[in-house]
């Protein structure tokens, strides 16, 4: 894919959205403002501390799992630029931390090209931190959601030349999308429009290893208008049937390719809950 013409080559980063007439709801918890708290940043209103503190007495290494989730992130994001990826579409973007996927994909590879998408207001506010580009790559930002999987795809063809490999990034996304509103289909949906050598980056929590936490986490964030489908290992590896997972296979995020040089504050031997994986399309 290097050197070679992809869609808007001539335009690599395209204006910064606008957040104009954007309404944010500060009454509710939101699931990427409490995830910000959680990382320490500052992008989050009392509501979403509230709760965070909630969960973090039901299970005190909640903000571990936040930190392990960006963590494998930018393991498997330096893993796949490694094996000659070049695109990316990273669905359920979260607020702004840096370093972003795209910084860490174009350090290593400065013509990576990144599609960030994601359905929260408060991400559209921060945008433009999104859309930082090396001059040889690009970035873009789409208002959308991953439960509308045509319009997701629609935009991502304004960057990304869907006939070439994309990494699918569903990091810490898909334990929002219940059973009711498809999120294995949707995930089918997604990789379907996206060629042989695409892959699927991928982590989700879950309540295998603390069950009774877990429960009453679960109810918590529903009594909040939150929703919350942990999922067991096997239901996790739902996601990737048809695809050729990387070794580890599907490992404790923290345990999948752990890198030396890299801890996680706070992060012991315990098991933290949450899975991750990456797998590629034949």
């Amino acid at each position: 894919m290097t050197g070679q013409d992809t869609p808007l080559d001539s335009d690599r980063t395209t204006a910064a959205p606008t957040a104009q007439a954007v309404r944010i709801d500060t009454g509710t918890p939101h699931p990427a403002r409490m995830y910000d708290w959680y990382l320490g940043g500052k992008d989050n209103y009392p509501v979403d501390e509230e709760m965070g503190r909630q969960m973090l007495a039901l299970d005190p290494r909640v903000p571990v799992m936040a930190k392990v989730n960006r963590a494998f992130m930018h393991r498997a994001t330096r893993w796949l630029v490694g094996r000659g990826v070049r695109q990316f579409l990273d669905v359920g973007t979260g607020i702004p931390t840096e370093p972003n996927l795209h910084q860490v994909a174009q350090q290593v590879a400065p013509d990576a090209r990144v599609v960030y998408c994601d359905n929260d207001p408060v991400v559209l506010a921060h945008a433009a931190a999104l859309l930082r580009s090396t001059p040889e790559g690009a970035t873009e930002y789409l208002q959308a959601d991953v439960r509308d999987p045509a319009t997701v795809l629609d935009g991502a063809r304004k960057i990304l030349d869907l006939t070439r490999p994309v990494a699918l990034c569903l990091v810490a996304l898909l334990h929002f999308v219940s059973d009711e509103d498809g999120a294995h289909d949707l995930v089918r949906r997604l990789l379907a429009e996206l060629p042989s050598g695409s892959y699927l980056m991928m982590t989700h929590a879950t309540a295998d290893f603390t069950p009774e936490e877990s429960a009453a986490a679960t109810e918590k964030l529903k009594a909040a208008g939150v929703t919350l489908a942990l999922r067991s290992r096997e239901e996790f590896a739902r996601f990737f049937d048809g695809l050729k997972l990387v070794e580890p296979g599907v490992e404790v995020v923290h345990r999948w390719h752990p890198e030396l040089g890299e801890p996680v504050p706070g992060q012991d031997d315990g098991v933290i809950p949450g899975y991750g994986a990456v797998a590629r399309k034949p």
